[in-house]
């Protein structure tokens, strides 16, 4: 059995350039990363004029051999004014095509709200009609996809349009693209609302979206006062057993990368993670 394909955030590794944050990422034994160019570099590398094969050069040489298992592209799709969506739908066919340049694995995205704010708002963005929007709003990226041999990898999150896995199925469906997948963060799944029911919510979300589940986002969380605060593996309440033996018996080799790490810790969270993925690996099979 392969040993657990662990990655990082890079903006939340120790301060430097892109190649000092690769460089410093590898000597935590991390083996891939998260890529937002605008948390690395600057607000200015997601202009899609600055897109180019010689930018894509660049960014992989500084990885050093790093793989890029997610290029970010976090933009809200559903804003309401079309000129700033027009704009939006720019930005992420032109991460598509850095993503195709520099063979990363996906561009990764959230689902956005249907507001200017990118809020939750509880009475409208887990609406049909706020679903149904997404979808309009995705399907010509996924289609820039398809055309540029490339992937884009949506993120089910319960604050946000796409908020369970029924919904994300239905995405998956209505869109239906091999080019379309999904990148499964646990924690980002859970509520106040829903947190009685967090084991059966990601039983759920691995049964239905599981040929799609591309990465897996891993953080932990703790509940303080009501709300769900977010933390580095190891360091919360979650149970990763179930999670982990799914990666390791149904995605062997599948990109897992740690979310709210600070340098000071990232370690400690992938030795964490890496400990409990071989525990379960070595385990029986489950029926």
């Amino acid at each position: 059995m392969w040993q657990a394909n662990i990655g990082i955030r890079l903006h939340d590794t120790r301060t430097g350039s892109l190649h000092e944050r690769a460089l410093y990422a590898k000597e935590q034994g991390f083996s891939c990363a998260h890529l937002a160019l605008s948390k690395c570099l600057d607000a200015s590398f997601m202009c899609p004029e600055v897109m180019t094969p010689g930018l894509a050069a660049r960014v992989k040489n500084d990885l050093d051999g790093l793989d890029c298992a997610v290029l970010g592209c976090y933009l809200n799709l559903c804003h309401p004014d079309r000129d700033a969506y027009a704009q939006t739908l720019k930005k992420y066919i032109a991460h598509l095509k850095l993503c195709r340049w520099m063979n990363a694995g996906c561009v990764g995205t959230e689902t956005g709200n249907p507001n200017r704010e990118y809020r939750y708002d509880v009475e409208l963005s887990h609406t049909e009609q706020a679903l149904e929007l997404f979808i309009r709003r995705l399907e010509p990226v996924v289609r820039a996809a398809e055309k540029l041999g490339a992937a884009i990898c949506i993120e089910p999150v319960y604050t946000h349009i796409v908020c369970d896995p029924k919904r994300a199925r239905r995405v998956l469906d209505a869109i239906a693209s091999p080019n379309l997948g999904i990148i499964f963060d646990p924690v980002n799944l859970l509520h106040p609302d829903n947190i009685a029911r967090r084991d059966e919510i990601f039983a759920e979300a691995m049964e239905l979206l599981e040929e799609e589940i591309q990465i897996i986002h891993l953080k932990d969380y703790r509940m303080v006062d009501g709300a769900i605060k977010s933390c580095a593996a190891g360091l919360g309440e979650m149970d990763y057993a179930a999670i982990l033996r799914f990666a390791a018996e149904k995605k062997p080799g599948i990109q897992m990368t740690l979310e709210d790490t600070k340098p000071e810790n990232a370690e400690d969270a992938r030795l964490f993670i890496a400990g409990v993925y071989n525990s379960v690996s070595l385990s029986p099979k489950q029926p």
